[in-house]
């Protein structure tokens, strides 16, 4: 028998096998990663647009939340605008007290507590204004806005004093508010008021100085209108009465530069008009606009008074009215002014050229001295050519007349002052 496993013929031969590859780096995966996906998701706004958006500002809202590093304010936080002396804050999830700066956001239930040499204004969601006096605790307890863009802020006063100030609002069914006692005052859009809570002589007062509001304390409610006060005691009525006006300031004019030699021994001039019913006046002086700590007090039966031994700066001034029966007004609206040193050198070279107003702004065009300073109705001006020449606009103004201020120091020392009127149809 033959072997056929053993067979002599030669052996078949195997062709030469090659392989072939390519690299790819991990940047070309990336880019084939990040152009399908693109793909993906304009398919997926093409075909269900509202879900996709909707998936953006969730993960926009996650992504903003966790930015650890940056201080956003939303619209259901309020911020500080002033703070003078000792304001301190506890927050709603906090047992601690803070001391406040402008970069505290405020939310529903924080806490805010002023020394007696402490105030702070406070402002929220729909431009509605809140200062807080000295030996004040207030509670924040709403600031939102609903879809229909209607506002709703309020503080309540557990001990103290508040005054607070609304403007314009895009929506009549928005609120202001402060509680104090048991009572809640609601203020409609441009009005100021003043609350005082007082629970050891348990006496409690609103007064309105613009505007009007109503005052709700169980089943009973009280308008208010300006120069009108409604008070009452722990556990009694609401009694609405007529109050005494604060006067009108007219000496010096709101953010007047006053230039003297020596401001230690000149004598400040101030000046308001008569308040029907007024047996005298008090006069306030301070360095800081919510009066937290008073320089100059002067009471008199007289409209003017005045003042000597203020140091060069910025000061604010108010008066308060008082009758026969020892009964006080609001104070009035603050003035600023400058007190400054007059330079010693010759007068500085300032003209005014020419004015033109823009709606409410007024534009004041002029040439001074080249590397001069120049201050226009209180405001520096931000830039000055080298020739000289500027352009100034000022701040949104009321209709009727206005006297501009414009005060100027160059580098001599020397200083001059304009006074160009203007009328605001």
């Amino acid at each position: 028998m033959t072997d056929q496993r053993h067979s002599g013929g030669p052996k078949p031969k195997i062709s030469r096998v090659e392989v072939y590859w390519t690299t790819i780096t991990y940047k070309t995966v990336a880019i084939y990663i990040v152009l399908i996906l693109s793909i993906v998701l304009a398919t997926l706004y093409l075909i269900f647009p509202e879900w996709y958006s909707g998936v953006l500002r969730r993960v926009s809202s996650a992504l903003a939340g966790n930015s650890g590093g940056v201080a956003t304010l939303n619209q259901n936080q309020a911020r500080f605008v002033n703070l003078d002396g000792k304001v301190q804050v506890k927050k709603v999830n906090s047992v601690q007290w803070v001391n406040a700066d402008y970069s505290t956001t405020l939310d529903k239930g924080d806490l805010i507590q002023t020394g007696s040499d402490g105030a702070a204004r406070m402002t929220f969601v729909d431009g509605t204004t809140y200062t807080v006096k000295a030996d004040t605790l207030v509670t924040v307890e709403e600031n939102s806005v609903s879809r229909d863009r209607a506002t709703r802020v309020g503080v309540h006063i557990s001990s103290g004093a508040v005054d607070l100030s609304t403007g314009s609002w895009e929506s009549a069914d928005s609120k202001a508010e402060v509680s104090f006692e048991n009572a809640v005052a609601s203020l409609r859009q441009n009005s100021r008021a003043a609350v005082r809570s007082d629970p050891k002589s348990n006496e409690h007062e609103i007064t309105v100085a613009a505007g009007s509001a109503e005052v709700q304390r169980g089943d009973q409610k009280v308008e208010i209108a300006k120069w009108e006060k409604v008070t009452f005691p722990t556990g009694g009525p609401l009694t609405k009465s007529n109050v005494l006006a604060p006067p009108d300031l007219t000496q010096p004019v709101n953010l007047q530069p006053l230039i003297v030699p020596d401001p230690q021994h000149a004598s400040v001039r101030f000046e308001w008009k008569p308040v029907p019913g007024a047996a005298g006046y008090q006069l306030r002086v301070s360095n800081t606009s919510m009066f937290a700590k008073v320089l100059a007090e002067r009471r008199t039966g007289a409209t003017g008074a005045e003042v000597t031994g203020l140091d060069a700066g910025d000061y604010f001034w108010n008066v308060t009215a008082i009758d026969a029966h020892k009964r006080s007004s609001e104070p009035s609206e603050t003035y600023k002014f400058t007190l400054a040193v007059q330079g010693k050198g010759q007068e500085m070279l300032l003209e005014v050229s020419g004015t033109q107003i823009h709606g409410s702004v007024a534009e004041i065009i002029g040439r001074t001295e080249p590397g001069a300073a120049l201050i226009v109705n209180g405001q520096p001006v931000p830039s000055i050519g080298t020739d000289g020449r500027f352009r100034f606009f000022t701040e949104p103004l009321a209709r009727g007349s206005h006297t501009i201020v414009i005060t100027g120091q160059n580098r001599r020392g020397g200083t001059t002052i304009k006074r160009v009127p203007i009328v605001v149809p």
